[in-house]
């Protein structure tokens, strides 16, 4: 997809087109995203046009990633230990839930403001499949990229720096995630499960918020206890 840069009663147009062939072959191209005129956009985004073919950019690779992947697959040959669990098939199931709950149209739509370096979505996305299926850290998760089909193109670097992007939005998305799930899922209430936990602080008194109490290491600290119904 590409940014159509126009003019239009000598101002600045703006609108996102994708191009493809006809059934005759003939190349035609098709409005995806209207913009509108660059002069009424959000004072906040400095540069209209830049900041779009990055849009332009992110849907292209959004629409590559939901486009099903077909890996050619030999059923005679031997795995070796080396090879089995060298790169993850079964994620691409993650990858289309995460995709029917709109996450990715989420983050895009809430970093457009914001002067990004990297794809917050795509940080995300990796962030989400290897936290279901190899849980570990940062450092385990951005050193076994390698094991999926995507192209997570950031550094271990960026993915720290957007640890305050998500903090920043992280009550809304899960608000809008709980929503998605509602609607596309359901809902179901009759089981509960419910888990409780503390974290406590290197603090010498306690205040309001933080009460002596026994942490995980049976210290006696300032800790908070927090419930978790799922």
């Amino acid at each position: 997809m590409n940014l159509n840069v126009s003019t239009r009663n000598g101002r600045t147009y703006l609108y996102i087109e994708k191009g493809y062939r006809d059934e005759n072959g003939k190349v035609k191209k098709k409005n995806m995203k209207t913009i509108g005129y660059a002069d009424e956009l959000d004072k906040s985004i400095t540069d209209p046009i830049a900041h779009f073919k990055q849009v332009a950019k992110e849907m292209t690779m959004e629409e590559k990633e939901k486009k099903q992947m077909n890996i050619p697959v030999n059923m005679e040959e031997e795995l070796t230990e080396n090879a089995i669990g060298a790169q993850n098939f079964g994620y691409t199931l993650l990858v289309k839930i995460y995709h029917e709950l709109g996450i990715a149209q989420f983050l895009r739509k809430n970093a457009q403001k914001e002067r990004f370096e990297y794809n917050t979505n795509s940080i995300m996305l990796l962030l989400t499949i290897s936290r279901l299926l190899s849980a570990g850290s940062v450092k385990h998760t951005y050193e076994n990229k390698g094991r999926y089909f995507e192209r997570f193109d950031f550094t271990d670097d960026d993915i720290y720096r957007a640890y305050n992007h998500f903090d920043k939005i992280s009550s809304e998305l899960q608000r809008y995630v709980h929503e998605n799930v509602r609607m596309r899922y359901g809902s179901d209430t009759s089981v509960v499960y419910y888990d409780v936990t503390n974290y406590w602080f290197e603090i010498k008194k306690p205040d309001d918020f933080r009460k002596f109490g026994l942490c995980k290491q049976r210290r006696k600290r300032p800790i908070v206890q927090m419930g978790l119904a799922n």
